[in-house]
């Protein structure tokens, strides 16, 4: 055997020695000689692969819930939010304490749940949750009542009246709309100089008694609340920094050191008593 054939069958036999030190199946043939032990090749081992975290969606509260397609609807306005509608959760309105006091300072994801919670509010007093309604003699259809030619001018998909009685479709439009004038104007509603924000748009948000109405059940929600910072307390005083006057020693005085012994004498007897004296 020449020196490139001794060497390699000796790193066939240590692949051999390694598959079975690994716990592998060997060929009975391997075992059987060396030439068959020279035809084992190094095996191929795949590491066990690692389950996937579990994604679990969470579908926040809504007006809307106790309809059947309430997690559709939401799930519709969630998905907006992630396209056309990013505007609306990227920029913090200017009367947004009005509506959800820990809006400021929530993450990405509560800033979605309040909006759908708001169109949620809307739809109440647009269409009471009716996603085949129809008004003003036909010209505004679904959820939130919406134009289709408004739908049209902001580049909705549903463009007609019949695609705006889909409700998921039309809380789409919605989105892009808002998304356009409450980034325009900087406000969810303002009256002066004009009807701006959402209430440029939407009739119910003209109403006084409406919007007080929306906010009050958005204000109560989980994602308004939570990130809301608690007003700060004043810390306390160390005792030793208070002005004031200065308080007498209280400390009791020290007794003398040793007792001083005092003669007294009796008439009655000439037996001496000690007394301590000062």
């Amino acid at each position: 055997m020449t020196r490139s054939g001794l060497f390699a069958a000796v790193s066939r036999r240590c692949v051999l020695a390694a598959t079975v030190a690994m716990g592998l199946a060997v060929p009975t043939a391997s075992l059987a000689s060396p030439e068959a032990a020279d035809a084992v090749e190094a095996p191929a081992v795949s590491p066990m692969p690692r389950a996937r975290p579990e994604w679990v969606e969470v579908i926040p509260t809504a007006r809307w819930d106790f309809r059947s397609e309430g997690d559709a609807w939401s799930r519709a306005v969630l998905d907006a939010l992630r396209g056309p509608g990013e505007p609306l959760v990227s920029m913090v309105p200017g009367d947004i304490e009005t509506w959800c006091p820990g809006y400021a300072d929530a993450p990405t994801g509560a800033r979605r749940s309040f909006w759908v919670g708001f169109l949620s509010a809307l739809a109440k007093h647009e269409s009471t949750w009716r996603p085949g309604a129809v008004g003003g003699g036909g010209q505004w259809y679904g959820l939130l009542q919406i134009l289709p030619a408004t739908a049209r001018g902001y580049g909705c998909r549903a463009r007609s009246g019949q695609a705006l009685t889909d409700g998921a479709a039309n809380l789409s439009c919605a989105v892009r709309i808002m998304a356009r004038t409450v980034k325009r104007d900087g406000v969810i509603h303002a009256r002066s100089p004009k009807w701006s924000g959402v209430s440029a748009d939407w009739g119910p948000m003209r109403s006084g008694t409406k919007r007080a109405e929306m906010a009050s059940w958005l204000r109560r929600q989980d994602y308004c609340q939570m990130f809301a910072s608690p007003r700060p307390t004043r810390k306390p005083v160390p005792e030793t920094l208070v002005a004031g006057p200065v308080l007498p020693d209280l400390r009791p005085e020290a007794r003398p050191d040793r007792v001083t012994p005092v003669e007294v004498t009796r008439a009655a007897t000439s037996s001496v008593d000690f007394l301590i004296g000062p």
